[in-house]
């Protein structure tokens, strides 16, 4: 504001007038003018932003928040117009809002805008070594120099950034065609000030975005465990002289570990309680896919579901492990992903247990007339690696007291807070300790998984899915002969 110089010379008397002694006014009369149309146009500006800040906090629509941007910016600098500019991840630059006092101008303007933004996009070249806050500056300040081409002389342009997450993703302009008009300090912080704004509703618009696409993601792998947990077995089923018992700790919600007992006839299927069921042969299987959460546990899906097949075939171990192997084959070899599957078959009649290994952690055998532990493991790949392996069989008759555990590499690579793992020589020990003093198998398995939980640290999770079987032959048994 220019200072009024004022007259040399005596001061003028208030009291010598033209209108019967009232004083001289009009210098007060302009500078309590002055001073309320200042007021006015603070509290104007002050229920601008304060309209601004009530939209951000009740942001339901980002697009109409953004409608908002330019005519509040230009409204609270006085200048003629305001267009928002954003800058997109793909190199792509828009012009997203314009606002303009007058429409006259308007289209001027807008052309100018997107002819600068076009050209921007269209020599827009990220380098695979630049990094996304350096791409997004070197495309504003050349949006800057475009804009300041295509507007030409005419405008005085004032331009600051959105920055989300440090990272610039556009540009709010605000402009005057009025050669008086002049980029004042407070007029800048005022445009600043919105611009911060703006950042802020694009951020918390993102955020809710992202939370709603979690909450999307969360359903669905509840949704995924909830079938995963009703395909494997809800209870071990009753098998003439066993002992079961077996759980599966998932180290996420969809896990890659499976384990199953899956009938061999179709009588079992119908009535898997009756008891000539409980004398017919039974199969075993425990596997585990590479990897971890919604991929592993779909492909272990889709290998119960052959696996199942393949049994009700009457196939032997080896045959199914090869048959497995084939069909799994197209569908894992370029996927990156494996599988490892221990498959057994056990006769109730004979205590015959026939098994063949797809590179699965060897079961351990304990056997109880001589405290001896040993394992159970034949040759054979990964299923899905290799089209030509091929997988044998062994078999082993069991006797009374005798322990078979199953398990998975979760149990053996689990580490506790110094990084040390349980490692199998542990596992070794602590079932040849729990064969010889359980008396059942599900005592057997809470033993193992309490003395895993307690090496890993009762605050720790667990990195990977951790599965253990127990299949322990009752030491009274006595077999029950069914005629066929």
């Amino acid at each position: 504001m220019t200072a009024v110089p004022m007259p040399s010379g005596p001061s003028p008397s208030f009291e010598s007038t033209s209108t019967g002694g009232l004083p001289d006014t009009p210098p007060v009369f302009a500078l309590k003018e002055l001073v309320a149309r200042l007021q006015r146009e603070q509290y104007k500006i002050q229920d601008l932003l304060s309209s601004l800040g009530f939209a951000l906090r009740s942001l339901n629509n980002l697009n109409q928040f953004l409608e908002l941007i330019p005519m509040i910016a230009s409204r609270v600098t006085d200048a003629g117009g305001g267009a928002l500019v954003l800058f997109r991840a793909d190199g792509q630059v828009r012009l997203e809002r314009l606002h303009c006092q007058s429409e006259d101008q308007c289209q001027d303007v807008r052309s100018a805008l997107e002819a600068a933004t076009r050209q921007v996009t269209a020599s827009f070249q990220p380098a695979p070594e630049s990094s996304a806050m350096t791409m997004a500056r070197n495309a504003m300040l050349s949006l800057d120099r475009q804009v300041n081409r295509y507007l030409g002389d005419d405008f005085q342009l004032f331009g600051t950034a959105i920055i989300v997450q440090n990272v610039e993703r556009g540009r709010l302009y605000v402009f005057s065609r009025d050669p008086d008009y002049a980029w004042t300090e407070t007029r800048q912080k005022l445009v600043r000030l919105v611009a911060d704004q703006t950042s802020v509703a694009i951020e918390n618009n993102e955020l809710t975005v992202a939370l709603r696409k979690k909450e999307r993601l969360d359903r669905e792998l509840e949704i995924g465990a909830e079938i995963q947990l009703q395909l494997l077995p809800r209870e071990c089923p009753v098998i003439e002289g066993m002992d079961l018992a077996a759980k599966c700790k998932t180290a996420h919600r969809v896990g890659g570990d499976y384990y199953d007992f899956i009938p061999t006839t179709f009588d079992q299927l119908r009535h898997p309680s009756a008891p000539r069921s409980a004398a017919d042969p039974w199969s075993f299987a425990i596997g585990d896919v590479m990897g971890k959460g919604v991929p592993a546990g779909l492909i272990m899906t889709m290998m119960r579901g052959l696996l199942r097949a393949e049994v009700l075939n009457g196939h032997s171990p080896a045959q199914i492990l090869q048959h497995l192997n084939f069909v799994m084959h197209g569908d894992l070899e370029n996927s990156n992903r494996f599988v490892t599957l221990f498959y057994a078959e056990y006769n109730p009649k004979t205590r015959i247990l026939a098994y063949g290994n797809a590179a699965h952690n060897p079961p351990f055998l304990w056997q109880a007339a001589t405290n001896t532990i040993t394992r159970l493991d034949t040759v054979g790949m990964l299923l899905g690696l290799d089209m030509s392996t091929q997988y044998y069989e062994a078999e082993i008759e069991l006797q009374p007291g005798d322990t078979v555990v199953f398990y998975t590499d979760g149990f053996t690579e689990a580490a506790n807070a110094r990084g040390e793992r349980f490692e199998e020589e542990n596992l070794e020990r602590a079932l040849q300790w729990a064969c010889r003093n359980c008396s059942t198998a599900n005592d057997i398995l809470n033993y193992t998984f309490d003395l895993l939980d307690r090496f890993i640290g009762g605050d720790r999770s667990n990195d990977d899915d951790m599965t253990l079987v127990v299949m322990r032959v009752k030491p009274e048994l006595q077999l029950k002969l069914f005629d066929h």
